[in-house]
C-alpha cells in the first residue's frame, strides 16, 4: 500500500456558519479525528463553508473533484443530513455521484445504532465522483466524529482504489492483510476503542446541530428515494436525472375515485348577472326566474278575421260596415260598438269594446270603396257567436309574477330559453360564471402544427392544443391559447404563472409521466405550491392524467383556488381524459348538472379484445338501427399515440379488463362524447 498521505477537503453545509464561521465546531473535531486516528495517512487541504443551498454545496465539491489539479481523494461534507426542510446535503450530492458506496453508509449507520435508535432518523450518502470518495457527515460535532470513526481506517484502502491503482497489486495478501495494515486486526496497530461510555446526551433524534440555525444535521439512515409516503411529492428537477423517481410517488386511483377528488376539490361555483343577449346561452341560473309582465300584454287576435261586439243572442249574420283596422303594430284604436266591425290581422291589439274576432273565412266582401282599396262592407255568415272567441287575453300565456325559469336550468340557443326571457321583460339574470379555459401543450419536440416544411429528425406537431381548445370551445366555453411552454422548469413556471394571471382552468398536455423533462407535477408542487390530488389512474389510456389545484389571490386580494389539469401526451389520452375527467369538472364549477358526458347501453357489433389489468375506455361509433337499438363499433386500434382512432369517434366505450374478449353482442355502457349516428 502506498504511503503517500491522501489528500482530505472538508466541506462544512451550514448556513449560520456561513454568515459567522467561529460558530462552527466541526472543523477542529474532525480534524482531530483525521490527525489522531488516521494513522498519519490523511491531510486535510482545503476547508470551505456553504449555506444550505443545493447549488452552491455542489458547485463546491464538482471544484474539487472537476477542477482541481491535485486530486482531493476524500471529501467530508458535515451538516444538512436530517428531516428539515433546508437539509439538501445528500439530494445534492446524490446528484452528482457516479458510484454509490452503500456499504460506507450501512457502516455509519451501524456505529451509531449501537449508541441510540434514533441514528435511523438521518440520510447519510457516500459514492465516488471521478477520482475522489464523498461522504455526508452529520452537523452534530459528536455524531460528525462518530461517523468519521466508524468508517476512517477503510478509507484510505478505497481512496487509493478510487484513485486508479491497480486492484491486484492493491489485494494481494488477501483480505486478511489488508485488515491487519489498516488496524482492524491483530498484528498491527490496534484499532482505536471507539468508548460509547462518554456523554452521547447530545440528541440523537432532534439532531441538534452546534452552528445553532436548527437544521435537522443528525446521523445517516439508509435512503430509498422511491419509498412511498403519506404525502407523495414529485421529482426535485434540481437534483438531475439520476434522483428521480423511478416509479410514481402518486397512488394509483380507480376512476370512480379520481372523480370523486374531482367533484371533492373543484372550486365551488361563482355567481355573476348577465345581461339576456347573445353571450348567455350555455349558462346555468344561479336563482329562479320569475316574469316581470304578463304575455301578452293585450287583448290580442289569434287570426285574421273582423274584430265584433257580440249581441247578448250571438247572432252576427249580417252586413256590417268597417269602420277600422287594427294591424299587431303599435298605436292608438278607435272605440267599437255594437253593429261595427273593425278589420284586424293575428296578433294585433283588440279594439276598445271588441268582445270577439269572426275568422275571415266566414265572411264575404260586399262593398268597397270608392277608390276600390279598402272594404267597406262585410257580410258576415257565423251564428251563436260567443264572447272571446279567438282572442288571446291578458296573461293567458305567461302572468306577471309566475315563475318562468327555475335555478339549475341551462339556457340553450335553440331551446327558447332567450325568447321567454325577453318575452317577459327580462333584460339580465344572475347565472353561474363559466371559466376561462387556458390550453397549454409542453416539450422541447413540439412545434405548432400548422408550421410549413417538414418535420425535423424528433418533432412532433401539437395536435393536442388545436384539438383541446376546439372542444372547449364546443362544450360552450371560452378558451385562450397558452402555446407552448418549453421543457425548463423556471420556463415552464413562468409559463402557468402568466397562465394563472389570465385564466381560471388550466389545461395542459405532456410532461406528466416519469422522464427526467417531465416537469409539470414538480412546478405545480415545487414552484406554484399547489396541491396534487391525484397523479395516476388506473385506465387506458390516460394512466398518468393529473390533477392539481394551485392558490392564487384575484384582483380583489382574496386567496382563490384554481384548476390544472395535466393530461398525458399521447392524443388518444388526452381527449379520453378531456372528456371523462376535465368535462366534469368545468361542469361542475359551471353549475351544469348532471356532470360529464351522457351515458347509454350499447350493443357490441363485433368482439372487442380487453386490456388484462386495466379498465379501457375505447372510442367507438355509436348508430341506432332501423330497429332502435342502440349499436357500437371500434373505431380501430386504441394505441393512446393513434390519432386515427380519434377519427368519427362519438363515444367511449366503458370497457371493464379481462383475459377474454367481450362477445359481439354483449351490452356495455357508452359514454357519448357527440350525437348518435343514424344507420342508413
Amino acid at each position: 500500500m502506498s504511503n503517500a498521505a491522501l489528500r482530505v477537503a472538508l466541506l462544512i453545509v451550514s448556513t449560520t456558519a456561513a454568515k459567522d464561521p467561529s460558530s462552527d465546531a466541526s472543523q477542529d473535531i474532525l480534524s482531530e479525528v483525521l490527525e489522531n486516528e488516521g494513522g498519519g495517512k490523511w491531510t486535510l487541504v482545503d476547508t470551505k463553508i456553504v449555506p444550505d443551498v443545493v447549488t452552491q454545496i455542489q458547485r463546491q465539491i464538482t471544484l474539487w473533484t472537476d477542477i482541481a489539479a491535485d486530486t482531493i481523494n476524500l471529501i467530508l461534507t458535515t451538516g444538512g443530513t436530517g428531516f428539515a426542510v433546508t437539509d439538501n446535503t445528500p439530494e445534492a450530492v446524490s446528484a452528482l455521484l457516479h458510484k454509490t458506496a452503500p456499504g460506507i453508509v450501512h457502516g455509519m449507520l451501524a456505529a451509531s445504532l449501537d449508541v441510540t435508535p434514533f441514528a435511523m432518523m438521518s440520510r447519510p450518502v457516500a459514492g465516488i465522483r471521478n477520482k475522489s470518495i464523498i461522504i455526508t457527515l452529520p452537523g452534530s460535532p459528536k455524531g460528525a466524529r462518530e461517523n468519521l470513526q466508524a468508517v476512517l481506517k477503510t478509507l484510505p484502502h478505497a481512496c487509493l482504489q478510487a484513485a486508479g491503482m491497480d486492484s491486484r497489486t492493491l489485494h494481494a495478501g488477501g483480505v486478511k492483510k489488508l485488515e491487519v495494515e489498516a488496524g482492524l486486526r491483530p498484528g498491527g496497530s490496534q484499532p482505536h476503542s471507539h468508548d460509547h461510555s462518554h456523554d452521547h446526551s447530545h440528541d440523537h433524534h432532534s439532531h441538534g446541530h452546534s452552528h445553532g440555525h436548527g437544521h435537522g444535521h443528525g446521523h445517516g439512515s439508509l435512503v430509498r428515494h422511491t419509498a412511498p409516503s403519506s404525502n407523495p411529492m414529485s421529482n426535485d428537477p434540481s437534483l438531475g436525472p439520476s434522483r428521480r423517481n423511478r416509479e410514481s410517488p402518486y397512488p394509483m386511483l380507480s376512476v370512480e375515485d379520481a372523480l370523486g377528488k374531482i367533484k371533492e376539490q373543484t372550486p365551488p361555483v361563482e355567481i355573476v348577472t348577465l345581461k339576456v343577449d347573445r353571450s348567455l346561452p350555455g349558462h346555468v341560473l344561479a336563482e329562479d326566474v320569475s316574469a316581470r309582465e304578463n304575455v301578452p300584454a293585450f287583448r290580442a287576435s289569434i287570426v285574421d278575421g273582423y274584430a265584433v261586439v257580440v249581441p247578448k243572442d250571438g247572432n252576427m249574420k249580417g252586413v256590417f260596415p268597417v269602420v277600422s283596422v287594427s294591424h299587431a303594430s303599435p298605436g292608438h284604436a278607435k272605440p267599437l260598438k255594437e253593429g261595427e266591425i273593425a278589420r284586424i290581422t293575428t296578433g294585433a291589439p283588440l279594439p276598445p269594446g271588441a268582445t270577439s274576432v269572426i275568422m275571415v273565412e266566414d265572411t264575404i266582401l260586399k262593398t268597397m270603396t270608392d277608390d276600390g282599396k279598402e272594404e267597406k262592407e262585410i257580410e258576415i255568415l257565423a251564428d251563436n257567436v260567443r264572447e272571446g272567441e279567438n282572442i288571446r287575453e291578458v296573461g293567458s300565456d305567461i302572468k306577471a309574477g309566475t315563475t318562468i325559469l327555475s335555478k339549475g336550468e341551462q339556457i340553450s340557443a335553440v331551446g327558447g330559453e332567450i325568447g321567454l326571457l325577453a318575452a317577459v321583460g327580462v333584460a339580465e339574470v344572475k347565472v353561474y360564471r363559466k371559466p376561462v379555459i387556458g390550453v397549454l401543450s409542453t416539450g422541447d419536440e413540439i412545434v405548432q402544427h400548422d408550421r410549413p416544411g417538414d418535420l425535423q429528425l424528433g418533432e412532433v406537431r401539437d395536435t393536442n392544443r388545436i384539438t383541446l381548445m376546439c372542444a372547449a370551445r364546443e362544450c360552450g366555453y371560452h378558451v385562450v391559447d397558452l402555446g407552448i411552454a418549453a421543457d425548463k422548469p423556471g420556463t415552464l413556471e413562468e409559463t402557468l404563472r402568466d397562465a394563472l394571471r389570465q385564466v381560471d382552468f388550466i389545461i395542459t398536455t405532456g410532461g406528466v409521466s416519469m422522464g427526467e423533462l417531465d416537469l409539470l407535477k414538480p412546478t405545480i408542487e415545487r414552484s406554484l405550491g399547489g396541491t396534487i390530488h391525484f397523479g395516476r389512474v388506473a385506465m387506458k389510456p390516460g394512466k398518468p392524467t393529473t390533477f392539481a389545484t394551485v392558490p392564487v389571490k384575484n384582483n380583489a386580494g382574496e386567496r382563490v383556488m384554481k384548476v390544472i389539469f395535466s393530461l398525458p401526451g399521447n392524443p388518444a389520452s388526452a381527449i379520453v381524459t378531456f372528456h371523462l375527467f376535465v368535462l366534469p369538472s368545468l361542469h361542475q364549477i359551471s353549475g351544469v348538472s348532471p356532470v360529464g358526458l351522457t351515458k347509454v347501453p350499447v350493443t357490441l357489433s363485433h368482439d372487442f379484445v380487453l386490456d388484462k389489468t386495466r379498465p379501457e375506455y375505447h372510442r367507438a361509433v355509436v348508430t341506432v338501427g332501423k330497429d332502435g337499438n342502440l349499436v357500437a363499433a371500434s373505431t380501430g386500434g386504441q394505441r393512446s399515440s393513434k390519432v386515427g382512432s380519434l377519427r368519427g369517434a362519438n363515444s367511449l366505450l366503458c370497457m371493464p379488463s379481462g383475459k377474454e374478449p367481450l362477445k359481439k353482442g354483449t351490452k356495455v355502457d357508452a359514454l357519448m362524447m357527440s350525437g348518435i349516428r343514424i344507420e342508413l
